[in-house]
C-alpha cells in the first residue's frame, strides 16, 4: 500500500486504511498509533473497533482491499496480501489507472 500511495499521492487516488481488530488487545488506539508510526504508514488509518465498516462492506477476510470509484461504487475487491512482484499487483495498478482516467 505504501508503494501505491507513493506512486499516486499526487493524483486523485485516496488511500484509507481501516484497522479492524480481530482480538481485543488489537483495539488499543495507542498500540495502533504506535504501529502506524513504527511502520511509517503515510496514509490515514481509521480504527474500526466495533466492526461497523467491516459489516457494511460484508467483509470476511483480513486483509481486504477495495477499489471504489468516484461515484462510490465498489469496482474491485482484492483479498489477501498484495505483493508487488505478483500479477495481482500489476492488475490492480491497471485498474487504478483506468479509474483515474474515468470522469466523475
Amino acid at each position: 500500500m505504501r508503494e501505491l500511495y507513493n506512486k499516486y499521492k499526487d493524483s486523485d487516488l485516496v488511500i484509507i486504511g481501516i484497522h479492524t481488530p480481530e482480538f481485543n488487545y488489537e483495539k488499543d488506539i495507542n498500540a495502533v498509533q504506535d504501529a502506524i508510526v513504527r511502520l511509517d504508514v503515510p496514509y490515514p488509518v481509521a480504527l474500526d473497533n466495533d466492526k461497523l465498516t467491516w459489516r457494511a462492506f460484508r467483509n470476511r477476510y483480513w486483509p481486504s482491499l477495495y477499489l471504489i470509484d468516484r461515484r462510490g461504487v465498489i469496482r474491485h475487491n482484492h483479498i489477501g496480501e498484495l505483493h508487488t512482484d505478483r500479477n495481482s499487483y500489476t492488475e490492480l495498478v491497471a485498474l487504478i489507472e483506468q479509474l483515474l482516467q474515468e470522469s466523475g
